[in-house]
């Protein structure tokens, strides 16, 4: 091949790549609305194709409802480096069963985060009244109060507003002589030239789009569009009979041009390879052209074998792997969606590192973002697909067969070109662990609410695993980083590769050790033998792990001795000091009550005697108020096994010294 029809071809080769890669636009158009394409929030609801967004009484009340379309939409792309215009069109109605009742209004977002619900009242279902700064939107506000806290000018305004309800800049509709509160239906078009850099808001009571805007600002949004968004409405009332509609909604983004391949043609015509006549060949070469013949007369025959040899053994290579892969296909449940492998690279960039979320025991994890499906995933990838079979087969046959609200949902599952891949709901806060020991410039983000929150879903979840499934499920890793944290920050539990199933009330089997270290029962540690008690024991380390914010196994600064976390609670507890465990970072900003709830739950779950252990469906109990606190003994109780053979926390500690500490991660040594 000669240079220039190279350069053509490998210039078209890279044009179709991007062609492939590149973001492309979308449009939607929903004259009417389905609960198939949308999430319904706080107080929305779904009724004849209409959104409802707040609470229809007659009677004021208080009330926040969030709509979200369930495909995040591309605003951005990093191949290019192309921010996305916008254009969007909707009709909704703002009415009042008391005229003289109104308030707050209603809005329409973009928000990275797909669980964006917010407070009632002037906070529009847009914004936590906790957390003010929490929520990342870029929206426009049709705001029917005026709320001094927010800067408002007056009780029937629009606003542009960013990551704060404090409006960037404000119009009053009624110079277009439009009232937000008439009851009419309105049409709002939203408009984003990101060439012009400019966002425009036009109102009008028919469906033609006026030819002035109402609203004009002058702003860069592709500092604010990131790759993906999720669209939606928000609205609330706070001691109002206001009721928010949306009847209608179309959507479209504009300015992504994938690069196409165009190969003119002169660069592939005759003219393009120069003709060369034919060279007089001598008498004198003959010699040399007989050498030649006779060398490619030996020498062919043994490329031939050679190829023959290698085009055999790549043939066994694919036949074992496609045997593999039909044998893996056949141990497979069915339920979750079979991804291809073309699919799951595409998502993951080809599992580039900028998508790498983290890394477990048995392989890696990347964000995928499935844009025919308009989803956002995780994808496990393992790290030796021959070996972690048996771990995958096992994590596989175990969560697709379970449903429960506080489990990490499995959408799907890919084997092919050696390769084990299992697809994940992506959890936007990560892992517990990396949130309870988080250290960002706004502090850790784990509110008492929610640290409470997540001991009541670990606790639900294990006794649904322990007792209600139709065969016992025995996790044996519970551990804070096998907790993962979704939008509103409630635990979903993840990495079942080290589960085992069992019948009800049939005897544990001994098997290899397996674990974290700091999260293993003593029992488990010395006999192998993993019971619902085993999980029961590793739960009490993280409950007392997330009451005091300290990891299982730490180093003293002083002395530099390895200490227990289970120790260092219960010589406070002994010491009627127990509720000085309250992690620190709070500030003493929760229910001193529950806390010591917690901790002794903590105790108590995490007591070396495992027949002292509570079952998970009473810790629930107490967690729930359904139940009185257990009574925890002050004086740890002391561990001994049936071989009168003593071992203590401490010597378990001890043996392992050093290789506990946490690494560079933050993260225990495993013990496999």
């Amino acid at each position: 091949m000669n240079p220039r029809t190279l350069l053509v071809f490998s210039t078209s080769l890279f044009l179709f790549h991007l062609l492939l890669v590149s973001s492309e636009n979308v449009n939607l158009d929903f004259p009417v609305f389905s609960f198939r394409n949308f999430t319904l929030l706080g107080d929305s609801y779904l009724r004849n194709g209409v959104l409802g967004l707040t609470r229809e009484l007659e009677v004021p009340t208080s009330s926040s409802g969030c709509v979200i379309y369930n495909h995040p939409i591309a605003f951005f792309d990093p191949e290019t480096n192309v921010t996305a215009s916008f254009s969007t069109r909707f009709a909704f109605s703002i009415g009042n069963i008391n005229p003289s009742s109104f308030g707050d209004g209603l809005t329409f977002f973009m928000s990275p985060n797909n669980q964006i619900w917010g407070s009632a009242g002037g906070y529009l279902g847009l914004v936590n009244s906790s957390q003010l700064t929490k929520n990342r939107f870029t929206a426009i506000e049709f705001d029917t109060r005026q709320d001094l806290r927010f800067n408002d000018p007056d009780e029937n305004h629009v606003g542009l507003d960013i990551d704060s309800l404090i409006s960037i800049k404000t119009a009053n509709p009624m110079l277009q002589s439009v009232n937000l509160k008439s009851g009419n239906l309105i049409t709002a078009w939203i408009d984003y030239m990101n060439e012009k850099k400019k966002v425009e808001v036009f109102l009008s009571y028919s469906s033609f789009k006026p030819e002035k805007p109402l609203l004009t600002v002058r702003i860069d949004l592709s500092v604010y569009l990131k790759e993906f968004m999720y669209v939606g409405f928000s609205a609330s009332t706070e001691g109002s009979t206001e009721l928010h509609y949306i009847e209608n909604w179309s959507f479209q983004t504009m300015g992504f041009h994938p690069m196409r391949p165009r190969i003119h043609p002169h660069n592939v015509s005759d003219s393009s390879v120069p003709h060369t006549p034919p060279i007089p060949v001598s008498d004198s070469s003959n010699r040399h052209h007989k050498r030649i013949g006779l060398g490619l007369g030996i020498g062919f025959p043994a490329l031939f074998c050679s190829a023959l040899i290698v085009f055999g053994w790549v043939s066994v290579k694919k036949w074992r792997d496609i045997k593999t892969e039909k044998s893996l296909k056949a141990e497979l449940v069915t339920g979750p969606r079979q991804y291809s492998y073309k699919e799951i690279k595409s998502a993951t960039r080809g599992f580039n590192s900028s998508r790498i979320l983290g890394h477990g025991a048995f392989g890696t994890v990347y964000k995928a973002f499935f844009t025919d499906l308009g989803t956002i995933s995780a994808v496990k990838r393992s790290k030796h697909a021959h070996e972690g079979k048996t771990e995958f087969l096992a994590e596989l046959s175990i969560i697709a067969c379970l449903r429960h609200k506080n489990l990490v949902p499995l959408q799907g599952w890919c084997v092919e070109k050696g390769e084990l891949l299992l697809v994940y709901e992506f959890m936007p806060h990560g892992s517990l662990d990396k949130v309870l020991y988080a250290e960002s410039e706004h502090g850790n983000p784990l509110q008492w609410s929610y640290r409470y929150n997540i001991a009541v879903g670990l606790a639900s979840v294990l006794t649904y695993l322990h007792q209600e499934c139709e065969q016992q499920v025995i996790h044996r890793d519970i551990k804070a980083s096998n907790i993962m944290l979704d939008g509103n920050y409630n635990a979903r539990l993840g990495d079942f590769g080290l589960a085992r199933i069992m019948d009800h009330g049939k005897s544990p089997v001994s098997t290899l050790t397996a674990g974290t270290m700091g999260y293993l029962a003593p029992e488990y540690l010395q006999y192998g033998k993993a019971t619902e008690k085993t999980d029961v024991f590793s739960y009490g380390v993280v409950i007392l792990e997330l009451a005091s914010g300290r990891r299982p196994i730490e180093r003293e600064a002083e002395s530099h001795r390895m200490v227990n976390l289970v120790d260092w609670v219960w010589r406070l507890h002994s010491e009627g000091k127990i509720i000085e465990a309250a992690d620190k970072i709070m500030n003493g900003d929760f229910d001193e009550k529950g806390m010591e709830t917690l901790l002794l739950i903590g105790l108590s779950c995490a007591n070396p005697n495992s027949m002292e252990r509570p079952p998970m469906r009473g810790v629930l109990q107490i967690l729930n108020n359904e139940a009185e606190p257990m009574v925890v003994p002050k004086a740890k109780p002391t561990l001994t096994f049936s071989n009168s053979l003593p071992l203590s926390i401490d010597d378990i500690v001890l043996d392992c010294d050093d290789s506990l500490m946490p690494d560079s991660q933050g993260n225990q040594t495993q013990l496999k």
